[in-house]
């Protein structure tokens, strides 16, 4: 078994003005976020999506926070500038009163980007991302340079060009009593697979932890008390996937404290080094790098 890496990364909304905000600051909340289960439970609500697109010639970071409030299901887009120091932003909240579809302006480095986005008939599951039904875009003068959803053609329509974009992370915060389930897609326009963790740790001496991909078991992990950090290569859609795991806090720890799980496809794996950064944004995240799924799993006792 190897070492476990050192890894603790139109009209109808109400549109927050664009705004810049530091890496620096970003992480710290990240740090709290950790710490603090109360932050957490509300984080539970909230799916990172990080991509890798070009603007101006120039590799820049997106980054998709999609999450769920009392009133709806609302998102922000943040890009960084050229420094990648600075993350400009902005936030698009439902309103009970208006329809959920629009267009705004983001300024990025003296240039403006057009944000345009279509929940009206976007389908949603267990998680604030949506499953279809939508679509979400980034576009400069006539360029989409970020295309998300289903209803892509739509979009399309109005556009000349569609850039290529590379997915490089998700970040998903589960809860359960012993099952904890997401959505994972490890190739773009690959399939979607049903991922669920299985471990019961309460008052077992030899508690396990089970990894299923589709309902198929994919990974197992016996003399957990002994194995509670690791790492096991599996296989999805033809591409070996590094998975990780550390249920450390969830054996010897607080009941609110929650284990950490990667899932990072394996291509070029060992040049680049694993990343596995708590950190909202990987900064230090390099071109080329793979795509990486984290998930924080939270018991509900």
């Amino acid at each position: 078994m190897k070492d476990f890496p050192s890894c603790f990364g139109e009209n109808g909304v109400q549109v927050a003005d664009a705004s810049c905000t530091s890496a620096s600051s970003i992480s710290s909340a990240a740090a709290s976020i950790s710490n603090n289960v109360s932050k957490a439970r509300a984080s539970q609500n909230m799916v990172t999506c990080v991509y890798q697109c070009k603007l101006l010639g120039k590799s820049r970071l997106i980054i998709i926070n999609w999450s769920k409030s009392l009133v709806g299901h609302c998102f922000s887009v943040e890009i960084e500038d050229l420094s990648r120091k600075c993350l400009n932003r902005i936030d698009v909240k439902p309103s009970l009163f208006t329809k959920r579809r629009g267009l705004k302006s983001l300024q990025v480095d003296f240039v403006t980007l057009d944000v345009y986005w279509d929940l009206t008939n976007a389908k949603f599951g267990s998680s604030p991302e949506p499953v279809e039904g939508y679509y979400l875009g980034l576009g400069y003068k006539g360029e989409m340079i970020l295309l998300l959803g289903d209803l892509r053609k739509e979009m399309l329509k109005k556009t000349k060009h569609l850039s290529n974009s590379l997915r490089i992370l998700k970040r998903e915060h589960v809860f359960g009593k012993k099952f904890y389930v997401t959505k994972a897609q490890f190739k773009d326009n690959g399939p979607v697979h049903d991922l669920r963790i299985e471990c019961d740790t309460f008052g077992l001496d030899d508690p396990k932890l089970v990894v299923r991909m589709d309902s198929k078991i994919v990974m197992q992990v016996k003399n957990l008390v002994w194995k509670f950090r690791g790492n096991f290569t599996i296989s999805v859609d033809g591409l070996p996937v590094e998975v990780y795991w550390d249920v450390h806090e969830w054996l010897f720890g607080s009941t609110t404290s929650s284990a950490f799980f990667m899932f990072q496809t394996c291509p070029g794996y060992g040049k680049s080094g694993a990343f596995a950064d708590r950190s909202i944004v990987p900064w230090s995240y390099s071109q080329g790098s793979n795509f990486c799924l984290t998930l924080y799993a939270w018991r509900n006792d």
